[in-house]
């Protein structure tokens, strides 16, 4: 078989470079692989399976929101196991081939399950990524009274939300001193965390888990590392996640970690790129490598890789190293670029009421806006963003943004 386009990887960045494909080239064939069992779905919407929100028909891709292009070839069930970017072909795990002319790898990541933790393969523990996975814990559910869930993470808080709708109690074992550690500091969170309580939700912090309990059912319990228990049917782990890269080995695609990306999304071997999980591209305030697991980001990058690989050249404007904006027990938040501030030398802003709180991030010398983050008051966040991601001078309306009152016509005038 051969393809013109072949794209690696049917999710968030996979289906956004197909479209923007299709968009500059009509006609010539695009060809997805991906190896899940379903046609590609937004991963963000699984949590909603698992409370029985919504069905796997609810959340297809194809037709929806930027993914609205034609006649794009999406194989499932298909898995690359190797590649020779010489002979531009990949191999599949049956036996296949698939030629191409130029390719992205946007293979995204897999749950990272902590090797120190015993008894993962039991029934009844998850890692919720896939819509499978999905379907498997919402089947589990049925007969689960209290579910232990291992991180303190977004998609965990997310996962744990579901299973509270659906009436099971739900404790969470957090290592750090508060959730959402990789988006704010623990004195960001103190909103969030009374949200959560308030919702139910039972938190353990500067906690681990150290070992899962089972019997011919499944999981019975937890064993953390102060040799106390917790009676469970269910365990869920949120440890963040790895890149899929082993499938790359000895094709002379660059690795540091993930896939080194340049501006362009170009790999290290002609006709090959990368997006999504998978690649390493550059925070655009430090300019450090960085990689992320956010959807939008993903979107982002796969349409660029789309357009450069069919022949329009641009230029990938890099990821923040922390870019979110979501809510959690009806509290809405935004964390945005850099806000992890007890060993940063910067100028720091913050204010704090009882249903919002804001911290606003400036450099030493006060002239550039470097993160921030909004919780309960999320107002203005996109105008923040154009202000840290295109590093303008503040001066002119630098008390705006510590009064969180900044508008387009201030920014203009």
């Amino acid at each position: 078989m051969h393809t013109p386009y072949l794209i690696v990887g049917g999710s968030a960045a996979g289906m956004a470079a197909a479209h923007a494909i299709r968009m500059r080239d009509p006609d010539r064939p695009i060809t997805v692989l991906t190896e899940e069992p379903d046609k590609p779905y937004f991963r963000p919407m699984i949590p909603f399976v698992v409370s029985g929100k919504k069905a796997a028909r609810d959340m297809a891709m194809e037709g929806a929101g930027p993914y609205t292009q034609k006649n794009i070839r999406v194989e499932t069930g298909s898995c690359v196991v190797s590649v020779d970017t010489r002979a531009r072909k990949v191999f599949l795990d049956d036996g296949r081939s698939v030629a191409y002319e130029k390719i992205l790898f946007a293979t995204g990541s897999r749950p990272y399950i902590p090797p120190e933790i015993q008894g993962t393969q039991t029934q009844g523990v998850f890692a919720l990524r896939t819509l499978d996975h999905a379907r498997d814990m919402a089947a589990r559910a049925g007969n689960t009274n209290h579910a232990v869930l291992i991180g303190g993470g977004l998609l965990n808080l997310k996962a744990a939300f579901a299973l509270l709708e659906l009436k099971i109690k739900v404790t969470l074992v957090v290592f750090s001193p508060e959730v959402l550690s990789q988006l704010m500091d623990p004195e960001d969170a103190v909103l969030i965390r009374k949200a959560l309580d308030d919702a139910g939700l039972v938190i353990k912090n500067r906690s681990a888990v150290i070992g899962i309990q089972s019997d011919h059912t499944g999981v019975t319990g937890v064993v953390l590392d102060d040799n106390s228990e917790i009676a469970c049917e269910m365990v869920c782990i949120g440890k963040g996640v790895r890149p899929n890269v082993e499938f790359l080995e000895g094709s002379g695609i660059q690795l540091e970690k993930g896939i080194v990306a340049d501006r362009h999304t170009a790999c290290s071997q002609p006709g090959a790129f990368a997006a999504g999980d998978v690649a390493v591209t550059h925070d655009p305030i430090s300019g450090e490598p960085v990689m992320t697991a956010l959807w939008t980001n993903a979107v982002e990058m796969g349409r660029c890789a789309g357009l450069n690989m069919a022949g329009l050249p641009t230029a990938y404007s890099g990821t923040f190293g922390i870019l979110n904006a979501t809510q959690v027990a009806k509290m809405p938040f935004v964390s945005m670029g850099m806000v992890h501030t007890r060993e940063l030398d910067c100028e720091i802003h913050c204010h704090t009421t009882r249903t919002a709180h804001r911290k606003m991030v400036f450099s030493p010398d006060g002239d550039r806006l470097m993160g921030m983050v909004l919780v309960g008051d999320i107002r203005n966040a996109g105008l923040y963003r154009q202000v840290i991601q295109e590093k303008m001078a503040v001066e002119r309306f630098k008390q705006e943004i510590i009064h969180h009152s900044l508008h387009w016509g201030i920014m203009i005038r």
